[in-house]
């Protein structure tokens, strides 16, 4: 069984339909693969017993086929509720509070057949691009044990990766679908803000920067996860359908180090521009920075402080919970806290501007291109880089500066493996489309897959 563990998603339904293999055996061969690697890696959390997981595979066997996850394993990230499994949010406060409802997006996962196993580790709130937490500690790199797998949604792409599943959830705000994605040679999808509705809960009309997307290990398996999430809710403004594909063109603009403005650790720009030959025929142009990185910096940071801020004043408001937050969100909701509204009036005024800018860009190009990550994996005893290749980051997230330009404006963005450095780490890239260029870019994404393969070509050694 270890063989249908390296099949796509797809294939794996497509199996199950036609009677060639049972759930029942998918679950078997997905329980005796977290048996296997779970444990170093510490991807799958609050994962449930192996006798309810097996008696529900067997109902699914029984069961006509309720839609295109029929019968196959999944774990939910561990930001969102999965009814009857705790949500913890990686944080102490809200250890062993069990969720009483799906969130939307769990319920469609689950309508269309999929068996919720469990929940995939993140960092604590999803704040960070490290995971770890004090509830159940730190997710290891599937290529380097000692090294950071990314966050914040670290445990779904590190159970990819040792084909612990398939098919993942994630979310993200600034990467947390990409930077993982990068750093555990799988693929992660950021979609349009409003094509996968978020959780029916607090504000809905002013916080547009995170979305929840798919996770696999092809572009077709992204698309297959994509269909079930996406698609507006009545009970939520600003959602859009999934759009039509128009057809994918390959002009590629490179941003690269934004006109020289950010810095990565050696090696990475010029492997994830390589990356760009396995295009075929495109036309790649090296592009001057478009916009001030530094406007939008300051808009970046005061509309996510603003949403943490809003989510976070609660607990820092009770000197009890305030003591039990880890610094980081301590920062982020004081900062929130501290702002006028005029502060984030002009934010907004140019997340405006930088969208018209950007919007022009995608008259003249398919597709932007940056990597992933400004550095490589570091030790996971590290909470986030201090430095870039001798320059001082000043705060815990601005070393994932690079994936901004698409957050900061909702666009769509396909987060590609990109092979390995010389250390034998893994690293990914960007590809930014238009907004609604969904289908676009994952069919783009889909023929880089063809051509490279490199979840399948070079998996962890646990999967090799």
């Amino acid at each position: 069984m270890d063989d249908v563990l390296n099949m796509e998603a797809r294939a794996q339904a497509a199996a199950i339909a036609t009677g060639r293999i049972s759930a029942e055996d998918l679950m078997c061969a997905t329980l005796a693969q977290i048996e296997a690697t779970n444990g170093a890696a510490n991807a799958i959390v609050s994962l449930r017993s192996t006798k309810d997981l097996l008696a529900e595979a067997r109902m699914a066997d029984r069961a006509d086929a309720r839609g295109p996850l029929h019968g196959l394993p999944v774990a939910i990230k561990d930001l969102a509720n999965a009814k009857g499994l705790p949500t913890t949010q990686g944080s102490p406060l809200f250890a062993g509070q069990v969720a009483q409802e799906d969130d939307l997006h769990v319920a469609r996962m689950r309508a269309a057949g999929a068996i919720i196993m469990g929940k995939t580790n993140t960092p604590e709130f999803g704040l960070g691009s490290q995971t770890y937490n004090p509830v159940f500690g730190v997710t290891s790199n599937p290529y380097d044990e000692t090294l950071t797998c990314g966050g914040s949604s670290g445990g779904a792409a590190v159970a990819l990766a040792h084909r612990m599943v398939s098919l993942a959830d994630g979310s993200d705000m600034m990467g947390s679908l990409r930077n993982p994605a990068g750093w555990c040679n799988v693929y992660g999808m950021r979609p349009s803000w409003g094509t996968v509705p978020g959780a029916i809960k607090g504000d809905a009309f002013l916080h547009q920067i995170s979305t929840n997307g798919p996770m696999a290990r092809s572009p077709d398996d992204l698309t297959l996860l994509l269909e079930v999430m996406a698609g507006p809710d009545p009970r939520q403004p600003h959602g859009c359908a999934l759009e039509p594909a128009r057809g994918a063109g390959q002009r590629i603009g490179w941003l690269g180090d934004w006109g020289g403005a950010l810095p990565y650790e050696p090696g990475i720009l010029a492997l994830c521009k390589a990356a760009l030959g396995a295009f075929i025929g495109a036309e790649v142009d090296a592009l001057e920075a478009p916009f001030s990185r530094d406007a939008l910096w300051q808009s970046w940071t005061d509309l996510r402080s603003w949403a943490v801020g809003a989510s976070l004043a609660p607990m820092l408001a009770d000197e009890a919970m305030r003591a039990r937050l880890k610094p980081e969100a301590i920062w982020e909701a004081e900062h929130g806290a501290a702002l006028s509204a005029m502060q984030v009036h002009r934010a907004s005024v140019t997340r405006s501007e930088w969208f018209t800018t950007a919007a022009a860009l995608f008259d003249r190009y398919d597709v932007l291109a940056m990597p992933t990550a400004q550095v490589w994996p570091f030790a996971h005893d590290q909470a986030w880089p201090r430095e870039i290749d001798g320059v001082e980051m000043d705060s815990y997230h601005r070393w994932m500066e690079c994936v901004v330009p698409a957050s900061l404006i909702g666009l769509p963005v396909v987060a590609v493996p990109a092979g390995f450095g010389e250390a034998g780490l893994p690293m990914g890239l960007q590809l930014i489309g238009r907004r609604g260029a969904d289908r676009d870019l994952l069919a783009l994404a889909q023929r880089y897959h063809e051509a490279t393969g490199w979840p399948q070509a070079r998996p962890p050694q646990s999967c090799a």
